[in-house]
């Protein structure tokens, strides 16, 4: 381990747990990740390994049998994964947002009753947001749950892009529903979905098609979700309460948006890792190729980006820790993450020359899974509009 993308100010219980997750990807993540993520496979004995580390329960308090560490412990420890492979990382991480907005927002109920099997993997969460006609523009769900005489709801409609939409057995979805607000924005609910995993018809009303096919972050799969009158209690309603759905959903993104930085991170340390090593390996007129200036320039550029984009990641962790609203600092750090670490990647590809467009080479992986950085949890261009308009409101003339 060398000197970048460390954190200062750890407890000896965080540095613990970072080591021994560190060991955890070196020894058993690694070596398998090129054949898993080339054959799509899903990564069941690495998942098992991590139930049995505690990382499902990571944030979880302990009252409810998790490990009660905080969000940058998490964030620390996703950065690790995806150092190894980013899918891994993408299991964890919708699991996480549902046991944090259950842990923010949930009844006292839906804790006793989620949270305990959550912290052990046994419930395996996954939300929902997208749809196929919108992306960024939350205010256009069109997803809807009518209520019904007796209390309870309906909900018909169509959801895309579910992170886990295979083997969660708890949806959290966002809906639209007629609380005769005013705002768009408070016409809106989150429900607790539950299902069983796999694919087809998985609970009354709930189909999910099958895997969605893409260019990277393969392994892990990417599903719809179809509702049709699917019949659901009001109290699966999260937090008892209709219409705080968006208000919900903003803070679980804001905790993505970080977990988002913290894999781009963990895939531009991986790629400066793998440029480092080969720089020293391959020789050209008479020497390694490190020795060249320009490779040397390249190499000091990408560690740079490296630590800046962890400490920034750092710094949007310990501020919602502290319970402070963060969306700018999280804005700030998911879009400059994203963005070098394709270019630290694409520079870590340029250095391997012709082997990095070969797919023994760990270079061609990162390549294809550092693109799906650009546009999770929001591309750059939603991230710089919640950047800007919130400086006009603290700069305002």
């Amino acid at each position: 381990m060398g000197r970048l993308a460390s954190t200062e100010n750890l407890t000896e219980e965080q540095t613990a747990i970072l080591e021994t997750i560190r060991d955890f990807v070196d020894e058993k993540i690694i070596p398998v990740a090129q054949q898993l993520e080339h054959d799509d496979e899903y990564p069941t004995e690495i998942i098992e390994g991590l139930k049995e580390l505690g990382v499902f329960g990571l944030t979880i308090p302990e009252e409810f049998g998790g490990l009660g560490e905080s969000l940058l412990t998490y964030a620390l420890v996703v950065e690790e994964i995806a150092r190894g492979w980013m899918s891994v990382s993408g299991v964890i991480n919708t699991h996480f947002i549902v046991a944090y907005l259950l842990q923010q927002h949930g009844t006292e109920e839906q804790k006793q009753k989620y949270l305990p099997k959550m912290a052990v993997g046994e419930v395996r969460g996954a939300f929902s947001m997208s749809e196929p006609g919108l992306g960024s523009d939350v205010s256009a769900v069109s997803t809807k749950a009518t209520k019904k005489d007796d209390g309870s709801y309906s909900i018909t409609g169509q959801k895309m892009w579910l992170t886990n939409g295979g083997t969660s057995t708890l949806v959290a979805v966002l809906c639209k529903t007629d609380e005769g607000a005013d705002s768009v924005y408070k016409n809106m609910t989150t429900f607790l979905v539950e299902k069983e995993p796999g694919f087809g018809e998985t609970a009354q009303g709930v189909t999910v098609p099958g895997k969605i096919a893409k260019m990277g972050y393969k392994g892990v799969e990417t599903t719809e979700l179809i509702l049709e009158d699917h019949q659901i209690s009001a109290d699966q309603i999260l937090g008892g309460e209709p219409g705080k759905g968006f208000f919900q959903m903003m803070d679980g993104v804001e905790v993505g948006r970080v977990n988002v930085a913290a894999r781009a991170c963990g895939l531009a340390i991986r790629g400066f890792e793998l440029a480092i090593a080969y720089a020293q390996q391959r020789k050209t007129f008479g020497k390694q190729i490190a020795d060249h200036q320009a490779v040397l320039f390249r190499l000091a550029e990408m560690a740079t980006k490296v630590e800046t984009i962890h400490a920034m990641m750092v710094r949007s962790a310990r501020l919602k820790d502290t319970g402070k609203r963060m969306d700018v600092e999280a804005g700030m750090a998911k879009m400059l993450a994203s963005e070098y670490a394709n270019e630290v990647v694409e520079d870590s590809f340029r250095i391997h020359g012709g082997y990095g467009y070969s797919k023994e080479y760990e270079i061609e992986r990162l390549m294809r899974e550092v693109k799906f950085m650009l546009i999770g949890e929001g591309t750059s261009d939603i991230q710089k509009m919640i950047i800007g308009r919130a400086l006009l409101k603290d700069y305002k003339l």
